[in-house]
């Protein structure tokens, strides 16, 4: 394969088990990546935990446990949250590894020899909570109690430090987003991160003293990596950096593909901090970043006070896997602020999936396989049947275009389109009353139908993997002739050809109920 293409998700801060946030980005970066892997590109897909920083610390000293006994049992959960969730990365970094260490040093080093650091006396406000320094003038709250702009307490901190000069580079980022408008999507975050470099930005701590967990700083005893320096390199390390050259040739290169998917809260980090310091190392820089809006619950922000933190495996258990990828994914406009709760869930599902795409697939294939045997029906088009087919090779098209510019639910509702479209079809041709009348016409409208149903798993399947697959498997659809390109091609005669017998189908999407536990 040519044409690499490299996207991530943010690595999860592993304080915590992973909660309904945390799959949300997985799932929606999985996606993108299994899309990009049908267009024929070269994925390299990478997620992750970022293990290290004060939080941790605090963490594990709550449970009377040291920092790296924690991290090895929380960065299992989001790799068991991962596997359940079906989610296809090719690298799961931890930030604890001893070459994500070894390309964090040199990073570092790369920005010294560049004369970009110095050693100085830090005094300023800090959020533990945030992992972020913020100046005086972007704290908020009442009566004394000072806040960061998340909402989260800051604490006084001096200490020695060294600094990043980020002020250098303020005309740098600025052309950078002039120049390249889609570096920062959506818009409203492009806006919001250069307001913010146009105020004036001020030169950046990188180094802390007052604890020893992370990566510790080349030739400067007793101090270590600020998180974000150590936290943001993970996206080098994964691509060979510093060792493997060719590797960063390919996933990494200069005027290359590399997608970063990550929270809103989070854009400034990887928007500003981040093209700073490759600018300094003197690496290519990422060719965009995408922050996501919030998930909350039944319309409030999550919280561990409130109770309403929801496990994304337990989801995962009540609704199946691939319903609750598929709400997450149609319910929510990529970039905004979305909502979920199980009776939307249950909603979406049954409507879409069930009653829609799922029904259709299981009354046309129980209708060859009771009534013609399994024998795979004889095409003879009419103009309506290649209207059909028209309509769903449209929905195909608009599907791709959507995904490739990171808009999921715009993906979806193509799709959907096309399961309408379907399900009018069948119902004004009925299939079912030609049987006595014209047993031929019925065949042409049962191969159209086999064509159109195959050609919408095909599309979906980076949204629903698992049961695409139970889908297309079913209907003998070789695995590599599941691809875009095979849609409105003569697949189907060739599999007609080959004298395949279609059994007897299974339910795709039993229909799920609410229940008191839900409410």
């Amino acid at each position: 394969m040519s044409n690499p293409y490299t996207i991530t998700t943010a690595i999860s801060y592993p304080n915590g088990r992973p909660h309904i946030g945390h799959a949300y980005e997985v799932i929606a970066t999985d996606a993108i990546a299994r899309f990009q892997r049908m267009m024929g590109r070269d994925v390299f897909f990478q997620t992750g935990t970022d293990e290290h920083g004060l939080k941790m610390v605090q963490a594990a000293r709550g449970r009377d446990m040291e920092p790296r006994a924690l991290a090895d049992e929380m960065s299992g959960y989001f790799r068991e949250m991962n596997d359940r969730l079906n989610i296809s990365h090719d690298r799961f970094i931890r930030t604890s590894e001893a070459a994500h260490h070894s390309a964090s040093q040199a990073i570092w080093q790369a920005m010294e020899a560049n004369g970009d650091l110095y050693l100085d006396r830090y005094e300023g406000w800090y959020s533990v909570r945030d992992e972020a320094y913020y100046d005086e003038k972007e704290l908020v709250g009442e009566e004394g109690a000072k806040l960061s702009p998340q909402g989260t307490p800051v604490e006084w901190t001096v200490e020695e430090s060294w600094f990043f000069r980020l002020s250098k580079y303020q005309d740098r980022l600025l052309a950078l987003y002039e120049s390249q408008p889609d570096f920062i999507r959506p818009d409203s975050r492009r806006n919001e991160i250069m307001r913010f470099v146009e105020g004036g930005l001020s030169d950046l701590s990188i180094s802390r003293t007052s604890f020893d967990w992370g990566v510790k700083v080349p030739g400067s005893d007793g101090h270590v990596m600020y998180v974000w320096v150590d936290a943001l390199t993970n996206y080098l390390t994964g691509c060979g950096y510093p060792d493997d050259p060719e590797r960063m040739a390919r996933y990494w290169a200069e005027g290359g593909d590399v997608t970063h998917i990550i929270g809103k809260d989070i854009v400034r980090f990887h928007t500003v901090y981040w093209p700073a310091f490759l600018m300094s190392a003197k690496l290519p820089l990422p060719s965009q970043i995408f922050g996501h809006g919030f998930l909350l619950n039944r319309g409030e922000k999550m919280s561990k006070s409130v109770g309403n933190v929801a496990d994304p495996i337990a989801l995962a258990d009540r609704f199946g896997v691939d319903q609750l990828r598929y709400f997450l994914l149609s319910e929510v406009t990529f970039g905004n602020d979305g909502s979920y709760s199980a009776d939307a869930i249950v909603a979406r599902a049954n409507s879409d999936l069930a009653n829609s795409f799922g029904n259709l697939a299981q009354r046309t294939l129980s209708f060859i396989a009771k009534n013609l045997e399994g024998r795979l029906p004889e095409p003879a088009p009419q103009d309506v049947d290649s209207e059909l087919l028209a309509t769903i090779a449209e929905a195909s098209a608009t599907f791709q275009t959507a995904m490739a510019d990171l808009a999921p639910s715009v993906a979806i509702e193509a799709w959907m389109r096309g399961v309408f479209a379907c399900n009018a079809y069948i119902d004004t041709q009925a299939p079912w009353a030609l049987r006595k009348t014209d047993p031929a016409r019925m065949e042409a409208v049962l191969a159209t139908l086999y064509d159109a149903i195959a050609s919408l798993a095909i599309i979906i399947q980076p949204v629903i993997p698992a049961s695409a697959t139970a889908l297309l498997d079913h209907m003998g659809i070789a695995p590599d002739a599941r691809t875009y390109q095979v849609i409105g091609s003569p697949w189907y005669a060739a599999l007609r050809e080959s004298g395949f017998t279609l059994a007897p189908p299974k339910p795709l999407f039993p229909r799920l109920e609410l229940v008191a536990e839900d409410a």
